[in-house]
């Protein structure tokens, strides 16, 4: 009997891209047809007719499913919804744009026949500007030295989960996700393989550096308190300075007497302080944030149509 594969395709104003993606999907089956092919795609919430092409492609390939959510939820939450209805034996996850290679989908999933849970897809180059190649660089590096897990840099959803791991996911539920950070946390025999990224050929990225930060900072709140304690350990190096310091004018008081000097020493000290302490604020807020959103229990996002 043929294992079943789903290929899971976020789309979030992608009508150009839709004859694209339905001849690379045509291509996978014909060379993968050792497996049986099933392809699900979530319309977040797009305001172009994206929706009415999926819809066009599931009437007449019976392939093909769609989930249509409420509204834009973002990446993050379509790939969680499309994680919640799968049905087969594994998951590709895959870019609605098509700058992921299908070409890379029969080493997947070798790899997997092998008995690998996780095989993720690494970029070899990028058509980035220096500026986000450089951030994206950054970010890994500081989410690396603060977890106590292993996080695969230049490594984003394209990958394939096994069962074992599309059930772990289903089990986390909370709503400020990030889902790279995810998928290292549940474990399992990952491998990665290496690939060239697909230039993007119609259409135009939704990543803003507003919705990277945010992301960043949400990958970072969502798997280590360690900006909590570098916080913590910044706020006792500065007070044991300032309770020196202090030590220092009480005896030059004594000493010297007390002049009416050192307004700028004073002014300099106070705006070092309140800015130490609105950061400390603002980091603890962050997470207060995460807590917050997370205390609701709101569902993470409502389908209105699934076929």
């Amino acid at each position: 009997m043929k294992k079943k594969v789903t290929i899971l395709l976020p789309a979030y104003n992608e009508a150009e891209s839709i004859v694209e993606l339905e001849h690379c999907m045509q291509q996978v089956v014909d060379e993968n047809s050792l497996y049986d092919w099933e392809f699900l795609l979530v319309n977040d919430g797009s305001t172009d007719n994206t929706l009415q092409m999926i819809k066009e492609l599931q009437l007449k390939n019976e392939r093909y499913h769609f989930i249509d959510l409420s509204r834009n939820y973002g990446k993050e939450i379509a790939v969680m919804a499309g994680i919640d209805y799968v049905q087969t034996d594994a998951v590709i996850i895959m870019d609605a744009d098509m700058q992921h290679p299908v070409s890379v989908i029969p080493e997947m999933l070798k790899s997997w026949e092998e008995g690998y849970d996780d095989v993720y897809a690494q970029r070899q180059t990028s058509d980035e500007s220096w500026l986000k190649r450089k951030t994206s660089k950054l970010y890994y590096i500081i989410l690396q030295k603060s977890t106590n897990i292993s996080i695969q840099k230049d490594t984003g959803d394209f990958r394939l989960l096994d069962r074992k791991c599309i059930e772990a996911l289903k089990s986390m539920r909370e709503t400020d996700r990030n889902n790279k950070g995810m998928f290292s946390w549940i474990g399992f025999r990952k491998k990665g393989i290496s690939y060239q990224q697909n230039l993007r050929n119609h259409g135009k990225s939704k990543w803003s550096y507003y919705r990277l930060l945010n992301l960043a900072l949400t990958g970072i709140t969502s798997f280590t308190t360690t900006p909590l304690r570098f916080a913590s350990i910044f706020g006792i190096i500065v007070s044991l300075m300032a309770f020196l310091y202090l030590i220092y004018i009480v005896i030059k008081t004594i000493l010297y007497g007390d002049p009416v000097q050192g307004y700028p020493t004073l002014m300099v000290t106070i705006l070092f302080l309140g800015g130490i302490q609105l950061i400390a604020i603002g980091i603890i807020g962050e997470y207060l944030s995460h807590i917050f959103n997370e205390t609701k229990k709101r569902p993470g996002y409502f389908v209105r149509e699934y076929k």
